[in-house]
C-alpha cells in the first residue's frame, strides 16, 4: 500500500469510502457515493478530502486525474497494488430507477494507515461514512478507528444488500452526529431493530432515542425531505423535475445540507438548498456531472 504522494491539506470534511467507475449501458462514469459527496462539497466551496483507495491499474489513474482537475485533494487517498480499482454494474430499471452489482474485493476493501488519516481530523471536522465500506474487515476496522475520535460525524446509511447486517449498523449509528436516511431505509432500519411504527415521526423518534443521534433528515425524492433535529422537525416539499438518472442525487443532496449545516444557514433554507441540489443533478447524467455553481443557483431560485 502507498499514499498518493501530496502535501498533508486540512479540510473542513473528509469522505471515508468508496471511488469506482459505474459501468453504464452507455459507458462508463466516475462514482462512489463518497467520491459523489467529496465533488460537490468542493463544488459548493467547502474544501473537502477523499479517504480511498484505487488500484495501481489503468482505472485508478483516471479517476487520480479526475481529482486533480476537479481539485480534490488527493493525500488520503491509496493505492492497492494487489486489488483492482472498483467498478459498480449499474442497470437502470423502469421510473429511471437504478440498480448496482458491487464487485468484490477491490481495492476501497482494504483501507489502512488511520493513523495518517486520524491526524488529519478535527473536533469541528465533518466526518463522512457510509454503510458500504464496511463490508471488508480492513475498512471496517479502520472506519472504526476514526469514530473513536472527536468530529462531526454525518452517517449516509446507503444500504446495498448484501453488504449489511443488524450488528454492523447499530454500532456504525451509536456513533453518528448526523443521519441520513431515504424512506425505504428509514423502514428497514426500525424494522431491523424491532420498531412497529407507521408514522415518520414516530420512527424517527425510535431511532433517535434508540442511538441517541441529534440529527435525522430523511430524502423523499420528488416529495422533498424533513429534517429532525433534536425535538424539532423541519418539512420541505419537492419540487417536479426532469430526471435524466437518478445517480448521485441523494449523494449531492447530502452534499448541499452538510455544506449549509458547515455555513449554519436555518434548517428550512437548508432543506431548500439541499432539495435544489438533489434535483439539479438528478437533471444531469452521472454522479459527478460536470456543472457551474451559478447553474445550480438559476436552478435552485426557479424551484424555490
Amino acid at each position: 500500500m502507498t499514499m498518493t504522494p501530496q502535501t498533508n491539506i486540512t479540510t473542513p470534511a473528509i469522505c471515508y469510502g468508496e471511488i469506482l467507475w459505474d459501468v453504464l449501458p452507455d459507458g462508463p462514469q466516475p462514482g462512489g457515493a463518497l467520491l459523489n459527496v467529496a465533488y460537490h462539497l468542493n463544488k459548493l466551496g467547502m474544501p473537502t478530502s477523499l479517504v480511498s483507495k484505487i488500484g495501481n491499474d489503468a482505472n485508478g489513474h483516471k479517476l487520480e486525474n479526475l481529482m486533480d482537475g476537479w481539485g480534490i485533494p488527493k493525500h488520503l487517498l491509496q493505492t492497492d497494488t494487489e486489488h483492482p480499482t472498483s467498478q459498480v454494474i449499474a442497470k437502470m430499471n423502469n421510473g429511471n430507477e437504478v440498480s448496482y452489482e458491487i464487485v468484490f474485493p477491490v481495492a476501497w476493501d482494504f483501507i489502512s494507515d488511520s493513523e495518517h488519516i486520524i491526524s488529519q481530523l478535527q473536533p469541528s471536522t465533518y466526518l463522512v461514512y457510509g454503510s458500504l465500506a464496511s463490508r471488508n474487515s480492513v475498512s471496517r476496522n479502520t472506519l472504526f478507528e476514526l469514530l473513536e475520535r472527536d468530529a462531526i460525524k454525518v452517517f449516509d446509511i446507503n444500504l446495498r444488500p448484501p453488504f449489511f447486517s443488524r450488528d454492523l449498523l447499530e454500532e456504525l449509528l451509536r456513533k453518528a452526529d448526523i443521519v441520513k436516511f431515504n424512506q425505504a431505509e428509514l423502514e428497514m432500519v426500525q424494522g431491523l431493530f424491532r420498531g412497529s411504527f407507521g408514522k415518520e415521526s414516530e420512527q424517527i423518534r425510535f431511532i433517535q432515542d434508540h442511538f441517541n443521534i441529534p440529527e435525522i433528515v430523511v430524502t423523499k425524492g420528488e416529495f422533498g425531505a424533513s429534517y429532525y433535529k433534536q425535538d424539532k422537525a423541519y418539512h420541505v416539499a419537492g419540487r417536479e423535475v426532469k430526471v435524466t438518472d437518478t445517480i448521485g442525487s441523494g449523494d449531492s443532496f447530502l452534499a448541499a445540507f452538510i455544506a449549509n449545516h458547515y455555513n449554519g444557514v436555518p434548517p428550512e433554507t437548508l432543506l431548500k438548498n439541499a432539495i435544489a441540489m438533489g434535483g439539479f443533478i438528478a437533471t444531469k447524467k452521472g454522479g459527478c456531472p460536470d456543472y457551474k455553481i451559478t447553474d445550480y443557483q438559476d436552478f435552485k431560485s426557479q424551484l424555490f
